[in-house]
């Protein structure tokens, strides 16, 4: 049995038709063993096969050409699997991000949401917080990384939180896609450290208030909603718009089951 192989043949062992595969070998991805320089025809080695078969299916995953052309090209088996598992890892992400918009779409089909909207009068409030100046596209990310500092932080005071925590989003934020966000815990008055400027006061202030239940990603319509209610029958202040995450993911994996209080700050 000979070890390599017409372009015929090469097609049928790895399902990559002629054309492609010349197109291929025009651009150097998968360069036949050997061509003839008489007639040009192309002859494959057998040992390429699984190169063309993991070319086929990251092309089906969509992966760009040059990609692929830096995959087939790292030194060893380990670095190619690295580079394999960073791409996965984007379209695990991608998966997740084209599924979250269409379960948004699919409940924007039916009638909006009908959310109860309250009044309340929030209590002065002492809170560890951080800050940060963020695109929205950054806050997902920079909330994985601030939460766990901050309740860092309390465990290493020998403190515990006494609510839920929240954030704090800018009209900044809203308006350029870009401002302040504050991620906060609330604690006991009587328990932040003296001098820690890191713990800080949250003044006494009205809000409307509705509850959001599922996704972060479908909060913009509970925020339309309530939007709407305090442009009808409320005086909207420029303050920050204050999120309280009664259930999150520390909570549960199941994003359905999230609760966040939105907090529209009206006179």
């Amino acid at each position: 049995m000979t070890s390599d192989v017409s372009i015929g043949e090469f097609s049928r062992l790895c399902h990559l038709g002629a054309k492609t595969l010349r197109y291929y070998h025009d651009i150097e991805l998968l360069v036949p063993d050997a061509v003839d320089a008489g007639t040009g025809y192309r002859r494959y080695s057998v040992g390429q096969v699984a190169d063309a078969h993991l070319i086929r299916r990251l092309r089906d995953l969509d992966m760009p050409l040059a990609e692929i052309r830096q995959v087939l090209g790292e030194p060893d088996q380990a670095a190619r699997e690295r580079a394999l598992a960073r791409h996965l890892d984007r379209m695990e992400a991608e998966l997740t991000r084209t599924r979250d918009v269409v379960v948004s779409l699919r409940r924007l089909l039916g009638a909006p949401p009908q959310v109860p909207v309250g009044h309340r009068q929030s209590p002065v409030s002492t809170v560890l917080r951080m800050s940060a100046r963020l695109a929205r596209t950054q806050v997902s990310e920079w909330f994985g990384q601030a939460y766990p500092r901050l309740y860092g932080t309390l465990a290493g005071h020998g403190l515990d939180p006494a609510g839920a925590a929240g954030a704090t989003y800018s009209a900044e934020f809203f308006e350029q896609d870009e401002g302040e966000v504050v991620a906060f815990v609330p604690v006991l008055p009587e328990s932040a450290p003296p001098g820690d400027d890191r713990f800080t006061v949250l003044p006494r202030q009205r809000f409307a208030v509705a509850l959001h239940t599922g996704p972060f990603s479908d909060c913009d319509l509970t925020y339309g909603w309530l939007g709407a209610h305090v442009a009808a029958h409320d005086i909207a202040l420029a303050d920050p718009i204050v999120e309280v995450y009664l259930v999150g993911p520390d909570h549960t994996n199941d994003p359905n089951q999230f609760q966040t209080e939105i907090c529209w700050p009206i006179h």
